[in-house]
């Protein structure tokens, strides 16, 4: 009997046309996709279920166990928990249900998000195996859409969190790329020191750009933010931040 499988499938933005050649195919393989809800019409659930019903595909929600997000001391600890929670809930999926079953990434599995590490429990729990298919990530997008390359020559790049921005620029890094800020953390910084290039919702039909410098074009990345979250429903931004003493400013500024 043939081993069954969990899919992890990189979706980029949803847009269909962002779906890798090898992604339609791992996702029309599959009996199902499982999807967790979190709740407030979760716009994202939105982009997965439309996906599923392009390609013919039941798709399994199930309600996203509760999470501490109000900056927990034990952060780390906080989403270990968490991740056990969802390892529980989709175990049970996967029990009451035959057939492999694939989970539909936002973006790129690689970047901040925790599907991996909840698969590998589940696959270890219940002896499946699983595979990865990789997705368009938004810094990818970020970097296509402003016409540029996210480090100077030879320069290397980090990619970090919002909420680790502060730590990034003390300890001196020129090119930082920051995803999951939800309160723009780049404007706390000395806004003479950088350029930015800023990108919202990337790939959909509410996508928005400013680049400059940062201490030109602060309150446009901020005005331009609160309009796509009134339009859209939602918000999610990326950003590269470059010091201004770094050798090479792109083009695209």
């Amino acid at each position: 009997m043939a081993e069954r499988r969990v899919r992890v499938i990189g979706m980029g933005t949803g847009a269909p046309g962002q779906l890798s050649g090898e992604a339609i195919e791992a996702l029309t393989s599959v009996a199902y996709v499982i999807a967790a809800d979190k709740g407030d019409g979760d716009p994202l659930l939105g982009v997965r279920r439309r996906l599923c019903e392009r390609y013919g595909v039941d798709l399994v929600v199930v309600r996203d166990p509760e999470r501490d997000r109000d900056d927990p001391a034990d952060y780390a600890g906080a989403v270990r928990d968490w991740h056990v929670a969802r390892v529980d809930t989709y175990a049970e999926v996967l029990a009451d249900r035959p057939g492999d079953a694939a989970f539909l990434v936002w973006g790129d599995p690689a970047f901040y998000d925790s599907t991996l590490r909840v698969v590998e429990d589940l696959a270890a729990r219940l002896r499946l195996a699983c595979d990865v298919i990789p997705g368009i990530s938004a810094p990818q997008l970020l970097a296509a859409r402003h016409r540029i390359v996210l480090h100077g020559i030879g320069q290397p790049i980090l990619v970090t969190t919002g909420r680790r921005l502060a730590d990034a620029v003390i300890a001196g890094h020129d090119n930082i790329v920051v995803m999951l800020d939800g309160r723009l953390a780049c404007l706390e910084l000395d806004l003479d020191g950088w350029w930015i290039w800023w990108g919202a919702n990337l790939g959909s039909d509410h996508e928005a750009l400013v680049a400059g410098r940062l201490a030109d074009v602060a309150d446009e990345v901020a005005r331009a933010r609160d309009a796509v979250k009134a339009s859209a429903g939602w918000v999610m931004d990326t950003y590269l931040l470059r010091r201004v003493e770094a050798r090479e400013v792109p083009s695209g500024a």
